[in-house]
């Protein structure tokens, strides 16, 4: 059966799907989303729940930068409080860290991402008590009868409210408040299965798993001290006492999760687990003219697409300008997203552009290589297209995420700490000229699109399966209800070794005592 064929019967299979399982009419769905890219990856789910039939209800911040009040595809509740993710607030992190990436100090970067995630938390506290002391909004949800909430979990307020309500619960998920999302839900072996932010891959050393094991122990002490005691107590205070953040967010029904295994790492999973990576992909749309017309004019030399994503408006002067002059001397065009002041070293071969329809560019037969900061979507829309990326990794994921395709043999990174334009010339060439990079990537691609359900089509028919349910419990491990040592084993370990010391013991003493009896006879038969 070739590949054709094969999608052919996944898409009647697909349609069967579609029309023997009962259809859950007009559900009531509501969405407690993460400001930001989080929202353009939420807004499709919502936008696709919508065009089923299904009536959102949006819960946003005053202080909302993505997330707009008004919409045709859903109905919003704007809370009077700032939910701490705003506009000013995450461009001057980014900048601030732009700047300690370029001198190079491991300390103030350290000093800064605590100050980051201590002001995350504790506004997002104070956004939950702000909603949770409105009675009058919560007697209304509770009125409106939802069928099921949505929400992302690295952010708790979603997560809290949606076990106050009683409702089904759905994660849209790469990341929680605890950590990348299997290390909350899944087995996650650490001899095989890196930390995110180490930049390891699935073979480590013996070095690196040394790291990954100490880096580990590090990582669930900050969590332990700087952001367990945040949500902790809101726990204790609305849902009830025993309960802990950590233990609500594992006891959701469903983890829509946005990778899969063409970009993650092989590793244990949950039966809970949808994996829905490439979700937001989608086949291109034609150029506007203009735009046509000049990526028609590179001719065989073809394209490069750069964008560094939302956050990243500008650069500083010294690696724009060492881009730029880069850029200048290559025979390809160059299509640029930048916002920030045009450098003087600007070659006639590159346009910079407030904004660029990038999954067209990707998708464009002309675009050889994207010059990317290594965010999720766009890393997916690259794999999607089949594009090999230049990664310039900058804040958060994204350099662990450039990591793993690194180790893929579909891209190649960039230090942004000592960027220059020798050093991303000579990376964009071999890019660009190393055969290997873009037959990696187009393999990828291949696996990717080779599926017989979209992964989008997938996670509505599950997002509908659970409000059909109404919860997926028999996918739902308990495990999380049990205590640490209890699902580690360390009192059943504890009562096989003391049942092993009683039983050696006693049979040493025995052995001694018989030992002592047979040397007693033979002393006393001497005596005689």
């Amino acid at each position: 059966m070739n590949r054709q064929t094969f999608q052919a019967f996944g898409q009647i299979i697909l349609t069967l799907l579609v029309t023997t399982v009962p259809v859950f009419q007009s559900g009531k769905v509501l969405v407690f989303p993460v400001d930001g890219s989080h929202w353009v990856n939420m807004n499709i789910l919502v936008k696709a729940l919508h065009a089923k039939g299904h009536n959102i209800t949006i819960i946003r911040t005053s202080d909302s930068w993505y997330i707009k009040e008004f919409s045709p595809q859903y109905t919003s509740i704007t809370l009077d409080s700032p939910g701490g993710i705003d506009e000013g607030f995450i461009k001057g992190f980014a900048s601030r860290l732009l700047n300690i990436l370029r001198g190079g100090s491991m300390w103030a970067r350290l000093k800064l991402e605590k100050e980051l995630w201590e002001n995350i938390s504790q506004m997002e506290s104070e956004m939950i008590v702000s909603l949770f002391e409105d009675q009058k909004l919560l007697q209304s949800l509770k009125e409106s009868n939802y069928d099921l909430m949505l929400t992302d979990p690295v952010r708790f307020g979603g997560v809290i409210l949606g076990h106050y309500l009683k409702l089904p619960i759905v994660y849209n998920v790469r990341w929680t408040v605890y950590n990348e999302a299997h290390f909350a839900i899944a087995p996650s072996p650490l001899s095989y299965v890196p930390l995110p932010m180490l930049e390891l891959s699935d073979r480590m050393t013996f070095l690196e798993r040394v790291k990954n094991i100490v880096m580990y122990i590090i990582t669930e002490t900050q969590v332990a001290l700087m952001i367990a005691p945040y949500y902790n107590a809101l726990c204790e205070r609305y849902i009830g006492p025993g309960t802990s953040y950590f233990t609500l967010i594992q006891s959701a029904d469903l983890w829509l999760h946005r990778v899969d295994f063409i970009f993650e790492f092989p590793r244990p999973t949950m039966p809970n687990i949808v994996y829905m990576g490439g979700f937001q992909c989608k086949k291109t749309k034609p150029l506007p003219k203009d735009l046509e017309d000049i990526v028609q004019s590179s001719r065989d030399h073809g394209v490069i697409v750069m964008s560094l994503g939302t956050l990243i408006g500008q650069l500083p002067d010294d690696v724009a300008e060492a881009v730029a002059e880069a850029f200048a001397e290559l025979p390809q065009k160059v299509i640029w997203r930048y916002k920030g002041r045009r450098p003087s070293a600007l070659g006639n071969n590159t346009l910079i552009m407030d904004w660029i329809p990038q999954n067209d560019l990707l998708g464009h037969p002309k675009t050889r290589a994207f010059v990317a900061h290594g965010g999720t979507n766009g890393i997916q829309e690259a794999i999607y297209h089949g594009v090999p990326i230049i990664g310039i990794g900058l804040i958060f994921d994204q350099p662990d995420n450039l990591s793993k395709m690194r180790v893929k043999g579909v891209a190649k990174t960039v230090d942004f700490g000592t960027l220059d334009k020798n050093s991303f010339l000579e990376t964009v060439k071999e890019v660009l000229y190393d055969p290997s990079y873009r037959e990696n990537m187009q393999r990828l691609s291949r696996l990717h699109r080779d599926v017989p359900v979209k992964p989008l089509d997938n996670a509505i028919f599950w997002i509908e399966f659970v409000m059909r349910h109404k919860g997926a419990a028999h996918l739902r491990t308990e495990s999380y209800k049990m205590p640490w040592y209890s699902y580690q084993s360390v009192d059943v370990i504890l009562l096989l070794m003391s049942a092993v010391m009683l039983i050696t013991l006693t049979t040493y003493a025995l052995i001694r005592y018989l030992c002592c009896r047979i040397c007693l006879r033979k002393t006393k038969n001497k005596l005689e």
